[in-house]
């Protein structure tokens, strides 16, 4: 039966290990791989937002380059600190943004090469088409040509969008006459401020309502289990969102209330529209797909309201579009846009990764280095969970030290597993030893752990955030090979078949991790059962390659925690009396010095 035991736990070590592998590793690979296939898909074709009354195409139209179509329709430019691009006078769209203080690569961001900043807007027509712009809907049978997807505005006054020079559109159709004042702060919000006065002889009812758009997948699309991507936004203090893989199975996410936004996210980047605060309105997230091509939509929509003859009415609305800093977020949450911080991803865990973020943030306000900072959040976390761990690794060196015990009864016992278990759980009461009591470190490290890999992950304060050394962007893997002696061969040990990913491409960070892992189990108690033995034995080799392709940030905190944990543990080792294998190492080694100096 004890043996029957021991198996049982040595095969749920081993599926853990690979449920762990399949879901960081292998997991958003086959992901990746199904997206790119998924991203290829034309994109093209379209529909009216679910607030107007466009027609929707009856079938998809070629792609365009990006700079035809710009030059397709008459357009503004757009010149901030933050933002370059325009906006087109066809339905006044935000359509076509550049950030400018974010780039593609690290190498382009050394160099300050702005052909390589973040495309985060493309416009309609043109592949991957994102986009954003508000309109005016009425009640069946009201009055037409409201201003929408395609309206053609004209420019009455401005010529650049600048924080220092807003422009001015303007539209008439069927006695309704509308302007907009569009401007925008310096970082990435835009403020439009929208007149409609009625010339008509006639009351009319009108909503007005605005919408992201995004015609397909992003490129480079690559999902991840932990990562939130697509519909999102905020409705009567209700976080709403969903993936773009449920928007294109057919589910659709609606809301109704006061206060709020709705948008479309990425891992880093938000695009969201944001109605007057205080108002009632419809949230809806969903996808429409004409000729096959997903096409996915947030929109608002406000109640409807009914303009007199000779009436005007004002109504403000914002549109967000750029990098989800949390600075940034929480300033513009606190001038009345309700939880925008949560367009962040902080995830199921957000009461561990707000504070981890929190703290890793502040911390590198006073030390200039993201990478400095895990480290000094480590050594917080440690003096935190100083008195409990101290505890479980007192019993652990308490467990260590009846080893010899133990091996004298599983000798005597060997062929009595009942009296062999009888006369331990007397000896562990008779020593006052918890044999559980060195699980206590590991069960608090898992969440600190899973929270600490999902704030690198998705905020983008550690995008491109360099450490020392060869470690220039800490939300990405260690670029070292062992494959390639850690650069010195001129190749790519990653393009070898088979090998080359998961074993030649290891870099440094992750074996020093590998080995401070080595170093903590060797000062634990050995599993009485040999399998259970030969797999913890294999723990730090497994563990080494599955953390060599997460952030150098997660596996240098997981390498750092280590070697704590393996100071800490070995002076409580000592002072119980427990010989470590440190100090069999020593004693081999003054030996040999002693031999040698005989």
């Amino acid at each position: 039966m004890n043996d029957q035991k021991n198996l049982i736990v040595a095969v749920g070590l081993a599926v853990v290990i690979l449920v762990i592998y399949q879901i960081f590793v292998l997991g958003p690979q086959s992901d990746q791989r199904r997206a790119a296939l998924e991203a290829e898909r034309s994109a093209a074709s379209e529909s009216a937002p679910t607030v107007s009354a466009d027609e929707i195409p009856s079938g998809p139209a070629a792609m365009r380059s990006v700079e035809e179509v710009r030059a397709d329709s008459e357009r503004v430019a757009i010149d901030t600190p933050s933002l370059r691009g325009s906006l087109s006078l066809s339905g006044a769209r935000i359509d076509d943004l550049y950030l400018k203080r974010h780039y593609n690569t690290v190498d382009a961001k050394e160099e300050q090469d702005a052909s390589e900043q973040v495309e985060l807007l493309v416009p309609r027509g043109a592949d991957h088409a994102f986009y954003t712009y508000l309109g005016w809907a009425t009640v069946e049978g009201g009055p037409q040509g409201l201003p929408g997807l395609d309206t053609p505005w004209r420019l009455a006054e401005g010529e650049t969008l600048t924080p220092q020079t807003p422009v001015t559109l303007e539209y008439e159709s069927g006695g309704l006459s509308f302007q907009r004042v569009i401007s925008v702060d310096e970082d990435y919000m835009f403020t439009v401020q929208q007149r409609v006065t009625n010339n008509s002889g006639s009351a009319v009812v009108l909503s007005p309502y605005g919408q992201v758009r995004r015609h397909g997948l992003p490129a480079n699309f690559a999902p991840f289990y932990i990562l939130f991507e697509g519909g999102i936004g905020s409705v009567g203090g209700e976080l709403k969102e969903k993936k773009y893989q449920k928007l294109a199975d057919g589910t659709t996410v609606t809301g109704e209330g006061q206060n709020g936004w709705v948008g479309i996210t990425d891992k880093y980047w938000l695009a969201a529209v944001i109605p007057p605060q205080g108002e009632t309105f419809d949230l809806e997230l969903d996808a429409i797909s004409p000729a096959g091509s997903d096409i996915f939509e947030s929109s608002y929509r406000i109640q409807a309201f009914s303009l007199a003859p000779g009436q005007s009415r004002d109504v403000t609305s914002r549109i967000f579009t750029g990098a989800k800093e949390y600075d940034i977020l929480n300033e513009y949450q606190g001038q009345g846009v309700d939880r925008f911080v949560w367009a962040i991803d902080w995830g199921n865990f957000w009461f561990l990764t707000r504070p981890f973020f929190w703290s890793i943030d502040n911390i590198y306000d006073l030390v200039g280095n993201f990478g400095v900072a895990i480290l000094i959040f480590v050594v917080l976390i440690k003096l935190i969970m100083l008195f409990p761990a101290n505890k479980a690794y007192a019993s652990m060196a308490r467990m260590k030290a009846l080893q010899p015990k133990m091996k004298e009864l599983q000798e005597r016992y060997k062929d009595d597993r009942q009296k062999l278990s009888q006369e331990m759980m007397a000896m562990y009461r008779r020593e006052k030893v918890n044999p559980a009591g060195g699980c206590l470190p590991m069960l608090i490290q898992i969440p600190i752990f899973y929270a600490l890999y999902k704030t690198i992950f998705v905020t983008i304060e550690m995008r491109h955030a360099p450490f020392f050394g060869w470690i220039r962007d800490l939300s990405a893997p260690d670029p070292t090979q062992i494959g390639n002696l850690f650069g010195l061969l001129p190749y790519d040990a990653s393009a070898i078949p088979l090998i080359g990913g998961p074993i030649l491409s290891i870099g440094i960070w992750p074996i020093i991790m590998g080995l401070t892992m080595w170093g903590v189990q060797s000062l634990n108690p050995p599993p009485g059962d040999k399998m259970q033995a030969r797999i913890f034995a294999m723990m730090p080799i497994i563990f080494t390659f599955i953390l060599a392709r997460f952030a150098a940030g997660l596996v240098i905190y997981w390498a750092w925690n280590n070697l704590l944990t393996l100071i800490q543990q070995y002076f409580i080792m000592r002072r119980h009396g427990v010989e470590t294998q440190a100090d069999k190492l020593l004693a081999r080694l003054r030996g040999r010095k002693a031999e040698n100096e005989g």
